[in-house]
């Protein structure tokens, strides 16, 4: 049965979206999947909101159909094994242009220049922020699984080590627990050549040579007794300074100048100059430009916004809390990665993810006043079961895009409901996450410092807090 819905998802999305032919390549994240379309005027995005099953459609440089956790993993394989490819390669255009005497690819090589100039025209609203976003999505969202098992074996560890401390089991078990930080060090301790290979993947360079210019940033090699000088403080370079934004900028780079020199260098030599030349010249530049420029800026902007909640208590966690479902619905949440990256890799925690996760905690509270209120609706309160539970657990899209936004107040008063949990966690102080992916209730396992109490405190008032405003104020009119 759960098979029939799945074959039933994948036909019905292609029916909608113009068929298998009008879709360039597909992929997904950990709730929508992801397509490049050719023509998006043979796409029904009425119809493709309708589908049973589809909980919200999002128009951005990719058509996002948003499934929910789990499903999508499957819908998505299933839509490119009926196209006859791999998740993230280009679909095949090879049918015959029927009436026309083109073959396939002539067609879309003339549609792709006409799609070219339209879509120009339709999205204007593109800019290169949104295709920075879009390329630190591209990096970082094939890590989040990575994230959220080794953050949570990392948070057990941690449990472990405190109750070794405290003399309520022995140092016998330290053994285990040296274990479980192994395995959580294996993305962790390695995250620079992570960053490199995907960057590199997103920008169209040599996934190897992206990996080792990660690497680089770990200064491997470098003597201890002469240490490599920063030419721009005086001071020596340090490991992984300028963390992972210095690696997505270096590998950027290296990506240009791959692409350059493949055009120069003849093909009978290219495998051998151009890895060489890139390699070289980027890994110069990375240690003694990049490394220095990127840690004063990773630096200053960690410290910036720990002073920000240190001293903004309350006000920033309410405002944070706020405002971050509008970001999430814009996409301007995936600039917070590298964030949050930073912050863990220089203070061990990162104070935003615990506030900000109560944003979803506030759609958690709003869809329950929804479902009281409105129970007599049944399609609402069917949508509501379905989505409930992930939003729980810290899957925040599902009820965003099917449950509060379509309906407008619910999403207003959810935010508020994010806000007063913000201002609970922002009010104790110093609540941060030793790892990021998950939120919600799964985020519990991830909270430093023995903080777990204050974060539950702030996921109850926001639960409450969106109850609330959803109950009196958010039921829109025509639902009362």
């Amino acid at each position: 049965m759960a098979d029939e819905k799945i074959q039933r998802l994948a036909r019905e999305i292609y029916e909608e979206v113009g068929g298998v032919g009008n879709v360039e390549k597909l992929r997904h994240c950990m709730t929508r999947v992801r397509m490049d379309i050719r023509d998006y005027d043979k796409v029904d995005l009425e119809k493709l909101k309708a589908i049973d099953g589809v909980m919200g459609v999002v128009e951005d440089d990719t058509l996002q159909v948003v499934i929910g956790p789990g499903t999508v993993n499957k819908v998505a394989q299933e839509m490119v094994d009926m196209a006859g490819v791999k998740l993230g390669e280009a679909f095949p255009s090879n049918e015959t242009a029927a009436g026309e005497g083109k073959s396939g690819k002539q067609l879309v090589e003339e549609k792709a220049a006409q799609m070219k100039a339209e879509q120009k025209e339709k999205h204007k609203n593109s800019s290169p922020f949104k295709a920075i976003l879009k390329s630190i999505s591209n990096i970082f969202v094939p890590l989040i699984p990575a994230f959220v098992g080794a953050g949570i074996i990392g948070g057990i560890a941690a449990v472990m080590s405190n109750l070794i401390v405290a003399g309520d089991i022995g140092t016998s078990w330290q053994q285990y627990v040296d274990v479980l930080n192994i395995i959580k060090n294996g993305i962790f301790a390695y995250l620079a050549l992570y960053t490199g290979i995907n960057s590199a993947s997103e920008f169209g360079a040599t996934p190897a040579l992206g990996g080792i210019i990660g690497g680089v940033t770990m200064l491997t090699g470098m003597n201890a007794e002469a240490p490599l000088p920063n030419l721009f403080t005086g001071g020596t370079l340090s490991a992984g300074q300028g963390g992972i934004i210095g690696v997505i900028f270096a590998v950027w780079l290296l990506s240009l100048l791959e692409k350059q020199l493949h055009k120069v260098i003849p093909d009978s030599i290219d495998i051998i100059v151009t890895p060489t030349i890139t390699l070289l010249v980027i890994g110069l530049a990375t240690i003694f430009l990049i490394m220095p420029v990127a840690g004063v800026i990773s630096n200053s902007l960690v410290g910036v916004i720990n002073t920000i909640l240190e001293r903004g208590g309350m006000f920033a966690g309410f405002t944070l809390g706020l405002t971050f479902l509008p970001m999430v619905m814009f996409g301007l949440h995936q600039i917070l990665t590298p964030i949050h990256m930073e912050m863990i890799a220089q203070t061990g925690q990162t104070l935003l993810l615990p506030i900000l996760a109560m944003a979803g905690a506030g759609q958690v509270g709003a869809a329950l006043a929804l479902w009281v209120r409105c129970r007599k609706d049944t399609k609402l309160v069917e949508m509501i079961k379905g989505a409930l539970p992930v939003g729980i657990l810290g899957i925040g899209e599902p009820l965003i895009y099917g449950v509060t936004l379509p309906l407008g107040r619910p999403f207003i008063t959810a935010c508020i409901g994010g806000g007063i949990g913000g201002a609970v966690i922002g009010a104790f102080g110093n609540v941060g996450a030793i790892a990021i992916g998950p939120s919600g209730a799964a985020l519990i396992p991830l909270i430093a410092n023995n903080q777990w109490l204050a974060y539950v405190l702030g996921l109850l008032a926001a639960y409450a807090g969106g109850f609330a405003a959803t109950f009196f104020f958010g039921i829109p009119k025509d639902m009362k």
